[in-house]
Protein backbone atom coordinates (compact mmCIF):
# COMPACT_ATOMS: atom_id res chain seq x y z
CA UNK A 1 0.00 0.00 0.00
CA UNK A 2 1.36 3.43 -1.00
CA UNK A 3 2.15 5.73 1.92
CA UNK A 4 0.05 8.89 2.05
CA UNK A 5 1.66 12.01 0.65
CA UNK A 6 2.67 14.88 2.89
CA UNK A 7 0.01 16.98 1.18
CA UNK A 8 -2.69 14.44 2.11
CA UNK A 9 -1.47 14.11 5.70
CA UNK A 10 -1.26 17.85 6.26
CA UNK A 11 -4.61 18.67 4.67
CA UNK A 12 -6.27 16.00 6.83
CA UNK A 13 -5.05 17.84 9.93
CA UNK A 14 -6.93 21.03 9.04
CA UNK A 15 -10.16 20.45 11.02
CA UNK A 16 -8.37 19.88 14.31
CA UNK A 17 -5.84 22.63 13.65
CA UNK A 18 -8.42 25.34 13.01
CA UNK A 19 -10.42 24.31 16.07
CA UNK A 20 -7.24 24.73 18.12
CA UNK A 21 -6.60 28.08 16.44
CA UNK A 22 -10.00 29.45 17.40
CA UNK A 23 -9.52 28.37 21.01
CA UNK A 24 -5.96 29.67 21.27
CA UNK A 25 -6.67 33.03 19.66
CA UNK A 26 -9.86 33.90 21.56
CA UNK A 27 -8.36 36.58 23.80
CA UNK A 28 -6.02 38.11 21.24
CA UNK A 29 -8.87 38.35 18.71
CA UNK A 30 -10.97 40.20 21.29
CA UNK A 31 -8.07 42.60 21.87
CA UNK A 32 -7.59 43.04 18.11
CA UNK A 33 -11.26 43.90 17.62
CA UNK A 34 -11.11 46.44 20.46
CA UNK A 35 -8.18 48.18 18.75
CA UNK A 36 -9.93 48.09 15.38
CA UNK A 37 -13.11 49.56 16.83
CA UNK A 38 -11.09 52.40 18.34
CA UNK A 39 -9.22 52.94 15.07
CA UNK A 40 -12.38 52.74 12.90
CA UNK A 41 -10.34 52.52 9.68
CA UNK A 42 -11.86 54.06 6.52
CA UNK A 43 -10.52 51.20 4.42
CA UNK A 44 -8.16 48.21 4.57
CA UNK A 45 -5.36 46.87 2.43
CA UNK A 46 -4.18 43.28 2.16
CA UNK A 47 -0.60 42.17 1.65
CA UNK A 48 -0.01 38.62 0.40
CA UNK A 49 1.03 36.41 -2.49
CA UNK A 50 0.06 32.95 -3.78
CA UNK A 51 -2.33 30.92 -1.64
CA UNK A 52 -2.16 33.59 1.05
CA UNK A 53 -3.35 36.16 -1.48
CA UNK A 54 -6.38 33.97 -2.13
CA UNK A 55 -7.05 34.07 1.61
CA UNK A 56 -6.66 37.84 1.41
CA UNK A 57 -9.32 37.90 -1.33
CA UNK A 58 -11.58 36.01 1.07
CA UNK A 59 -10.89 38.76 3.63
CA UNK A 60 -11.83 41.38 1.04
CA UNK A 61 -15.15 39.61 0.42
CA UNK A 62 -16.02 39.34 4.12
CA UNK A 63 -14.80 42.82 5.06
CA UNK A 64 -16.79 44.44 2.27
CA UNK A 65 -19.99 42.38 2.52
CA UNK A 66 -20.15 41.85 6.30
CA UNK A 67 -18.38 44.96 7.64
CA UNK A 68 -18.91 47.56 4.92
CA UNK A 69 -15.14 48.15 4.87
CA UNK A 70 -13.63 48.85 1.42
CA UNK A 71 -10.60 46.59 0.97
CA UNK A 72 -7.92 46.52 -1.70
CA UNK A 73 -4.94 44.35 -2.48
CA UNK A 74 -1.64 46.22 -2.13
CA UNK A 75 0.85 45.15 -4.78
CA UNK A 76 4.19 44.54 -3.03
CA UNK A 77 6.04 46.17 -5.92
CA UNK A 78 4.52 49.52 -4.91
CA UNK A 79 6.81 49.41 -1.87
CA UNK A 80 9.69 47.25 -3.05
CA UNK A 81 10.32 48.60 -6.55
CA UNK A 82 8.58 51.97 -6.78
CA UNK A 83 8.94 53.20 -3.18
CA UNK A 84 5.46 54.67 -3.54
CA UNK A 85 3.57 53.54 -0.42
CA UNK A 86 0.80 56.09 0.10
CA UNK A 87 0.69 58.60 2.94
CA UNK A 88 -3.08 58.03 2.90
CA UNK A 89 -2.60 54.69 4.70
CA UNK A 90 -2.47 56.53 8.02
CA UNK A 91 -5.30 55.28 10.23
CA UNK A 92 -6.10 52.32 8.00
CA UNK A 93 -5.81 48.56 8.49
CA UNK A 94 -3.03 46.63 6.74
CA UNK A 95 -3.65 42.87 6.84
CA UNK A 96 -0.62 40.75 5.92
CA UNK A 97 -1.13 37.02 5.43
CA UNK A 98 1.76 34.58 5.03
CA UNK A 99 2.48 30.94 5.79
CA UNK A 100 6.19 31.39 6.40
CA UNK A 101 6.38 35.09 7.23
CA UNK A 102 9.73 35.13 5.47
CA UNK A 103 9.06 36.47 1.97
CA UNK A 104 11.16 39.64 1.63
CA UNK A 105 8.66 41.56 -0.50
CA UNK A 106 5.80 40.97 1.94
CA UNK A 107 7.92 42.01 4.91
CA UNK A 108 9.10 45.18 3.19
CA UNK A 109 5.56 46.06 2.08
CA UNK A 110 4.16 45.48 5.55
CA UNK A 111 6.85 47.63 7.17
CA UNK A 112 6.24 50.41 4.65
CA UNK A 113 2.48 50.38 5.38
CA UNK A 114 3.07 50.47 9.13
CA UNK A 115 5.57 53.32 8.78
CA UNK A 116 2.91 55.30 6.89
CA UNK A 117 0.59 54.92 9.88
CA UNK A 118 -1.42 51.77 9.10
CA UNK A 119 -2.25 49.31 11.88
CA UNK A 120 -0.46 46.12 10.80
CA UNK A 121 -2.15 42.79 11.53
CA UNK A 122 -0.13 39.74 10.49
CA UNK A 123 -1.74 36.32 10.13
CA UNK A 124 1.28 34.04 10.06
CA UNK A 125 1.86 30.34 10.62
CA UNK A 126 5.39 30.90 11.95
CA UNK A 127 4.90 33.11 15.01
CA UNK A 128 8.67 33.68 15.26
CA UNK A 129 9.14 34.81 11.66
CA UNK A 130 10.39 38.25 10.59
CA UNK A 131 6.90 39.32 9.47
CA UNK A 132 5.41 38.26 12.80
CA UNK A 133 7.95 40.41 14.64
CA UNK A 134 6.94 43.49 12.65
CA UNK A 135 3.21 43.22 13.40
CA UNK A 136 1.25 45.55 15.65
CA UNK A 137 -1.11 42.60 16.15
CA UNK A 138 0.03 39.03 15.53
CA UNK A 139 -2.59 36.38 14.75
CA UNK A 140 -0.86 32.97 14.77
CA UNK A 141 -2.49 30.48 12.40
CA UNK A 142 -1.56 27.44 14.54
CA UNK A 143 -1.58 25.19 11.47
CA UNK A 144 1.53 23.34 12.61
CA UNK A 145 4.54 22.57 10.45
CA UNK A 146 3.74 22.33 6.76
CA UNK A 147 6.41 20.61 4.67
CA UNK A 148 4.62 19.94 1.41
CA UNK A 149 5.28 22.69 -1.12
CA UNK A 150 1.54 22.88 -1.74
CA UNK A 151 -0.09 24.91 1.04
CA UNK A 152 -3.22 23.23 2.38
CA UNK A 153 -3.90 23.38 6.11
CA UNK A 154 -2.22 26.80 6.37
CA UNK A 155 -4.56 28.15 3.68
CA UNK A 156 -7.61 26.75 5.48
CA UNK A 157 -6.26 28.18 8.74
CA UNK A 158 -5.88 31.59 7.06
CA UNK A 159 -9.50 31.50 5.88
CA UNK A 160 -10.68 30.62 9.37
CA UNK A 161 -8.61 33.38 10.98
CA UNK A 162 -10.10 35.89 8.54
CA UNK A 163 -13.63 34.63 9.25
CA UNK A 164 -12.99 34.77 13.00
CA UNK A 165 -11.86 38.39 12.79
CA UNK A 166 -14.84 39.36 10.61
CA UNK A 167 -17.33 37.57 12.86
CA UNK A 168 -16.05 39.26 16.02
CA UNK A 169 -15.57 42.70 14.50
CA UNK A 170 -19.00 42.63 12.83
CA UNK A 171 -20.85 41.00 15.74
CA UNK A 172 -21.98 38.43 13.15
CA UNK A 173 -23.90 35.78 15.10
CA UNK A 174 -24.47 33.44 12.15
CA UNK A 175 -20.81 33.43 11.17
CA UNK A 176 -19.74 32.97 14.80
CA UNK A 177 -22.12 30.01 15.20
CA UNK A 178 -20.73 28.36 12.08
CA UNK A 179 -17.19 28.85 13.38
CA UNK A 180 -18.15 27.26 16.70
CA UNK A 181 -19.08 24.10 14.77
CA UNK A 182 -16.30 24.23 12.21
CA UNK A 183 -14.34 21.11 13.24
CA UNK A 184 -17.17 18.61 12.53
CA UNK A 185 -18.13 20.61 9.43
CA UNK A 186 -14.61 20.31 8.05
CA UNK A 187 -14.49 16.64 9.03
CA UNK A 188 -17.56 16.21 6.81
CA UNK A 189 -15.89 18.19 4.04
CA UNK A 190 -12.78 16.03 4.21
CA UNK A 191 -14.89 12.88 4.06
CA UNK A 192 -16.90 14.09 1.02
CA UNK A 193 -16.43 11.80 -1.98
CA UNK A 194 -15.01 13.83 -4.86
CA UNK A 195 -13.65 10.78 -6.67
CA UNK A 196 -15.79 11.70 -9.68
CA UNK A 197 -13.63 14.83 -10.11
CA UNK A 198 -10.51 12.69 -10.28
CA UNK A 199 -12.09 10.47 -12.94
CA UNK A 200 -13.36 13.44 -14.94
CA UNK A 201 -10.03 15.29 -15.03
CA UNK A 202 -7.53 12.42 -15.20
CA UNK A 203 -6.38 13.35 -18.73
CA UNK A 204 -7.44 17.02 -18.87
CA UNK A 205 -4.87 19.59 -19.98
CA UNK A 206 -6.79 22.83 -19.43
CA UNK A 207 -9.94 24.07 -17.77
CA UNK A 208 -11.79 27.07 -16.40
CA UNK A 209 -12.48 27.29 -12.67
CA UNK A 210 -15.39 29.45 -11.57
CA UNK A 211 -16.63 30.90 -8.31
CA UNK A 212 -18.32 34.04 -7.13
CA UNK A 213 -18.50 35.90 -3.85
CA UNK A 214 -17.19 33.70 -1.06
CA UNK A 215 -16.21 30.95 -3.51
CA UNK A 216 -14.21 33.16 -5.89
CA UNK A 217 -11.09 32.94 -3.66
CA UNK A 218 -11.60 29.16 -3.47
CA UNK A 219 -11.71 28.99 -7.26
CA UNK A 220 -8.47 30.98 -7.45
CA UNK A 221 -6.79 28.62 -4.99
CA UNK A 222 -8.08 25.57 -6.87
CA UNK A 223 -6.72 26.88 -10.17
CA UNK A 224 -3.32 27.35 -8.52
CA UNK A 225 -3.36 23.81 -7.15
CA UNK A 226 -4.47 22.35 -10.48
CA UNK A 227 -1.34 23.90 -11.98
CA UNK A 228 0.92 23.23 -9.03
CA UNK A 229 0.25 19.58 -8.20
CA UNK A 230 -1.68 18.20 -11.20
CA UNK A 231 0.07 20.04 -14.06
CA UNK A 232 -3.23 21.24 -15.55
CA UNK A 233 -3.42 24.72 -17.04
CA UNK A 234 -6.36 26.05 -15.04
CA UNK A 235 -7.53 29.64 -14.91
CA UNK A 236 -9.96 31.04 -12.33
CA UNK A 237 -12.65 33.62 -12.98
CA UNK A 238 -15.64 35.06 -11.25
CA UNK A 239 -18.75 33.83 -13.03
CA UNK A 240 -19.58 37.51 -13.54
CA UNK A 241 -16.37 37.99 -15.53
CA UNK A 242 -16.16 34.82 -17.59
CA UNK A 243 -18.52 36.19 -20.24
CA UNK A 244 -16.09 39.08 -20.84
CA UNK A 245 -13.81 37.04 -23.09
CA UNK A 246 -12.91 33.65 -21.56
CA UNK A 247 -16.28 32.14 -22.48
CA UNK A 248 -15.27 32.39 -26.16
CA UNK A 249 -12.69 29.65 -25.56
CA UNK A 250 -15.23 27.05 -24.42
CA UNK A 251 -15.79 24.23 -26.88
CA UNK A 252 -17.91 21.11 -26.90
CA UNK A 253 -16.83 18.80 -24.07
CA UNK A 254 -14.49 21.28 -22.39
CA UNK A 255 -14.48 20.90 -18.59
CA UNK A 256 -15.51 23.80 -16.37
CA UNK A 257 -15.02 23.37 -12.65
CA UNK A 258 -17.51 25.35 -10.55
CA UNK A 259 -17.61 26.20 -6.84
CA UNK A 260 -21.22 27.26 -6.35
CA UNK A 261 -21.81 30.08 -3.84
CA UNK A 262 -24.56 29.47 -1.32
CA UNK A 263 -25.64 33.09 -0.86
CA UNK A 264 -27.02 35.98 -2.92
CA UNK A 265 -24.65 35.11 -5.78
CA UNK A 266 -26.20 31.67 -6.32
CA UNK A 267 -28.89 32.53 -8.87
CA UNK A 268 -26.63 34.41 -11.26
CA UNK A 269 -23.99 31.73 -10.90
CA UNK A 270 -26.46 29.03 -11.94
CA UNK A 271 -27.51 31.09 -14.96
CA UNK A 272 -23.90 31.37 -16.09
CA UNK A 273 -23.33 27.64 -15.74
CA UNK A 274 -26.45 26.99 -17.79
CA UNK A 275 -25.09 29.23 -20.55
CA UNK A 276 -21.77 27.39 -20.51
CA UNK A 277 -23.52 24.02 -20.62
CA UNK A 278 -25.51 25.19 -23.64
CA UNK A 279 -22.19 25.86 -25.38
CA UNK A 280 -21.22 22.25 -24.73
CA UNK A 281 -19.14 22.66 -21.59
CA UNK A 282 -19.02 19.74 -19.19
CA UNK A 283 -19.75 21.21 -15.76
CA UNK A 284 -18.00 19.69 -12.76
CA UNK A 285 -19.75 21.36 -9.90
CA UNK A 286 -19.28 21.53 -6.14
CA UNK A 287 -22.76 22.22 -4.82
CA UNK A 288 -24.31 22.15 -8.31
CA UNK A 289 -27.05 19.52 -8.21
CA UNK A 290 -27.62 19.26 -11.96
CA UNK A 291 -23.95 19.39 -13.03
CA UNK A 292 -22.65 16.72 -15.38
CA UNK A 293 -20.37 15.77 -12.50
CA UNK A 294 -22.03 16.80 -9.22
CA UNK A 295 -19.82 16.92 -6.13
CA UNK A 296 -21.23 16.99 -2.58
CA UNK A 297 -20.47 19.84 -0.20
CA UNK A 298 -20.67 20.06 3.59
CA UNK A 299 -23.40 22.50 4.63
CA UNK A 300 -23.01 24.79 7.63
CA UNK A 301 -24.83 27.72 9.22
CA UNK A 302 -23.02 30.25 7.02
CA UNK A 303 -22.12 30.31 3.29
CA UNK A 304 -18.62 31.60 4.00
CA UNK A 305 -17.86 28.49 6.05
CA UNK A 306 -19.41 26.35 3.31
CA UNK A 307 -16.77 27.84 1.00
CA UNK A 308 -13.96 26.89 3.41
CA UNK A 309 -15.27 23.33 3.44
CA UNK A 310 -15.17 23.26 -0.37
CA UNK A 311 -11.48 24.16 -0.25
CA UNK A 312 -10.71 21.22 2.01
CA UNK A 313 -12.76 18.79 -0.07
CA UNK A 314 -10.89 20.02 -3.12
CA UNK A 315 -7.47 19.48 -1.56
CA UNK A 316 -8.18 15.81 -0.97
CA UNK A 317 -9.36 15.38 -4.55
CA UNK A 318 -6.46 17.39 -6.01
CA UNK A 319 -3.95 15.21 -4.19
CA UNK A 320 -5.64 12.09 -5.59
CA UNK A 321 -5.74 13.64 -9.06
CA UNK A 322 -2.01 14.32 -8.98
CA UNK A 323 -1.28 10.72 -8.09
CA UNK A 324 -3.69 9.48 -10.79
CA UNK A 325 -1.68 11.52 -13.30
CA UNK A 326 1.58 9.94 -12.08
CA UNK A 327 2.79 13.05 -10.26
CA UNK A 328 4.25 13.64 -6.80
CA UNK A 329 1.97 16.20 -5.10
CA UNK A 330 4.69 17.00 -2.55
CA UNK A 331 7.34 17.95 -5.09
CA UNK A 332 6.04 20.16 -7.92
CA UNK A 333 8.75 21.07 -10.44
CA UNK A 334 10.57 24.39 -10.10
CA UNK A 335 8.77 25.40 -6.88
CA UNK A 336 9.87 25.90 -3.27
CA UNK A 337 8.11 26.42 0.03
CA UNK A 338 9.29 30.01 0.55
CA UNK A 339 9.28 32.30 -2.50
CA UNK A 340 11.77 35.14 -2.28
CA UNK A 341 10.71 38.05 -4.48
CA UNK A 342 11.22 41.80 -4.53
Amino acid sequence: MTAPSQMFTEAAQAPARVAAQLASNRELMADAVARLETLDPPFAITIARGSSDHAAAFAKHLFETRLGLPTLSQSPSVATLYRATSEKLRGTLALAISQSGRSPDLIETAIAAREKGALLIAMVNDAYSPLAREADILVPLHAGEERSVAATKSYVASLVAVADLAARWGRDAALAAALDAIEPALDDAWAADWGAMVDALATTQRLLVLGRGSTAPIAAEAALKFKEVAQIHAEAFSSAEVAHGPMALVREGDPVFAFAPQDAAAAGFTDRLDALAQRGARIIGAGVADAAVALPVARTADPAIDAIGMALSFYRAAEALARRRGLDPDDPPHLSKVTRTR
